[in-house]
C-alpha cells in the first residue's frame, strides 16, 4: 500500500470533522465549536469546500472577502462555497481576462448563520448570506440571501417553504438560542428535536 494512500483522509460518509479544530485561513471566522463537515474524503472542509478564499490575513490595502460561520452548522458532502476574495473577474468591462489585478473585485463577505444545514454538493455564491436555521438543498445554487429558517433548492436557489410559521420564526429569532452558552444548549436537546417552539420557549424563559 502506497504513502499516498496510508495518509489519505477518510473515505467513509458518516464520518465527520468539526472544522473550528482543523481550519487555520485568517480569513475563516467560525463561531463556536459544533459546526461539522460530513463525509470528508474529499481533503476536508478548508482544502475543498472554501474555494479561492486566500490565506493571507486581509489588510487596508489588500481587502480580502471574509467567511463568517456560526455554531451548529452542518455541511454536506462536496458542498462549495465560492469565495471572490480577489479573484472575481470583472464582467462590466469589455474583457473578463484578468491583465493585471484591476482585473479582479471583491465580492462581499459570505455568511453562513447558526444552525444551517447545506446538503450535499450545493454551491453557496460569493458574498451570500444564509439566516439563521436556512436549509440549502442538494445540489442547489445560492446566487442569493436566504431567509431565517427558509428551505431553498433549484438552480438558481428559490424558497421551496418555511421551516415554521413566521410567528415561529419570529419568536425562535428573539430567543437568540445560538448566543446561549454551548453546554446549556446541548441540554436543551429535549426541546430542540421537536417542532414545539412555544414549550422550548418557556424553558428558556425559566431558565
Amino acid at each position: 500500500m502506497s504513502e499516498k494512500l496510508i495518509n489519505s483522509p477518510v473515505n467513509h460518509w458518516c464520518e465527520f470533522e468539526f472544522i473550528s479544530k482543523t481550519v487555520k485561513n485568517p480569513n475563516i471566522h467560525i463561531k463556536g465549536n459544533y459546526s461539522y463537515y460530513s463525509a470528508y474524503w474529499d481533503q476536508g472542509f478548508e482544502r475543498c469546500v472554501v474555494r479561492y478564499l486566500h490565506d493571507k490575513p486581509s489588510t487596508v490595502d489588500k481587502p480580502i472577502d471574509q467567511l463568517y460561520i456560526g455554531n451548529f452548522v452542518c455541511f454536506g458532502a462536496e458542498c462549495v462555497i465560492m469565495m471572490g476574495s480577489n479573484q472575481l473577474h470583472r464582467t462590466d468591462w469589455i474583457s473578463a481576462f484578468p491583465f493585471d489585478m484591476r482585473g479582479f473585485e471583491l465580492a462581499g463577505d459570505t455568511i453562513i448563520g447558526d444552525g444551517c444545514w447545506i446538503g450535499s454538493r450545493a454551491m453557496i455564491m460569493p458574498g451570500i448570506t444564509l439566516g439563521e436555521g436556512a436549509v440549502v438543498a442538494t445540489g442547489a445554487v445560492v446566487t442569493q440571501d436566504v431567509p431565517p429558517y427558509a428551505v431553498v433548492g433549484g438552480v438558481p436557489a428559490k424558497i421551496i417553504k418555511s421551516r415554521f410559521s413566521n410567528e415561529d420564526i419570529k419568536k425562535l429569532l428573539s430567543l437568540k438560542l445560538y448566543e446561549l452558552d454551548e453546554k446549556q444548549f446541548l441540554k436543551m436537546r429535549e426541546y430542540l428535536q421537536t417542532d414545539d417552539v412555544e414549550k422550548l420557549a418557556k424553558f428558556i424563559n425559566s431558565i
